[in-house]
């Protein structure tokens, strides 16, 4: 016989102590999120019949998510930071707000800092020459009407032929494969780097014992990201994911989205004066106008530090 108390008047007023409304000290928004948090844990706890054992089991796993600096991957592999954009979206589509390049997610290994150019950029540190295929990126920023948008800040971030990003590996240099390109009068901009590598999450972690639970993988494709910005427009976070990879419609992180997809070319030739094979992939991005100053700016989530913060395991 399946015992229910949450929804008592008893069980209500403990929750809402426990959450601080019996102190008119602390934050009235955060009591109310806690309150929710309280009351849904205990309707899933009596509906699925948790086990004492099972509960605490996950109390563990969260201890270690976070010792190993995981949750941001976490949420990533099991569709959450998707479904906030899936969410942006249709309020965007409810306020009438249009066109432009698609969001997707930023996932967790952003750096700030990167270096500052120019029009163009070296992306990579020359480490991998001889093994990596060199890749020439470049494209232009618009608005929603085509025209160019000079000025405007291409903030590039990508990971190297292991798989592995700058600052989270620490066998690569500072800020490899990291730059910030301004774009010139035509509101374009130029790298070379070199092609990523897809990967995988760690398979001694705490987010693939998850994902070996559920059955799914924890493969990404190789991809590219950036946050775009200019004054009078709206941040955009996106990606682009590389054609031809096997995970490219199979991301265990849900990125890859219609409009973010960039067609690689490999050549041969001479032409970019660059020895044996060579990439090129060209992407635009169109911005939408911002409705307000602050849509101008990314989020406020906590983001890495080259100087003052250590590095995670994700």
């Amino acid at each position: 016989m399946t015992v229910k108390i949450s929804h008592t008047d008893g069980i209500q007023s403990f929750f809402k102590e426990a959450a601080g409304f019996g102190s008119d000290n602390g934050s009235t928004r955060l009591k109310s999120i806690i309150l929710r948090v309280l009351q849904d844990s205990a309707k899933i706890i009596e509906d699925l019949e948790i086990t004492e054992d099972e509960f605490w089991k996950s109390v563990d796993y969260l201890n270690r998510l976070g010792g190993r600096s995981e949750a941001g991957l976490l949420v990533a592999g099991l569709g959450i930071e998707h479904f906030l954009d899936l969410l942006q979206d249709a309020k965007d589509e409810q306020a009438g707000l249009t066109g432009g390049t698609p969001r997707t997610i930023e996932g967790p290994l952003y750096v700030a800092g990167a270096p500052l150019s120019e029009g163009h950029a070296r992306m990579d540190d020359g480490s991998e020459e001889g093994v990596a295929t060199v890749m020439f990126l470049e494209g232009q920023v618009f608005d929603t009407q085509g025209k160019p948008l000079a000025g405007a800040t291409v903030d590039v971030w990508q990971a190297n032929t292991k798989g592995t990003y700058s600052f989270f590996d620490q066998s690569q240099s500072e800020y490899n494969l990291r730059r910030r390109i301004i774009t010139d009068a035509e509101g374009r901009y130029r790298a070379r780097s070199i092609v990523p590598s897809g990967y995988g999450c760690d398979p001694q972690g705490p987010t693939q014992e998850c994902l070996d639970l559920l059955g799914r993988h924890g493969q990404r494709p190789a991809h590219v990201h950036f946050f775009i910005s200019a004054p009078g427009h709206r941040h955009l976070t996106t990606q682009i994911n590389l054609s031809g990879d096997k995970y490219l419609w199979d991301d265990f992180a849900y990125a890859t989205r219609d409009g973010l997809v960039g067609e690689v070319q490999f050549r041969d030739d001479s032409a970019r004066d660059v020895t044996g094979r060579y990439a090129e992939l060209t992407f635009d991005f169109q911005l939408q106008p911002a409705t307000a100053p602050a849509a101008e700016l990314r989020s406020h989530r906590p983001r890495a530090l080259q100087d003052n913060c250590s590095p995670g395991n994700s």
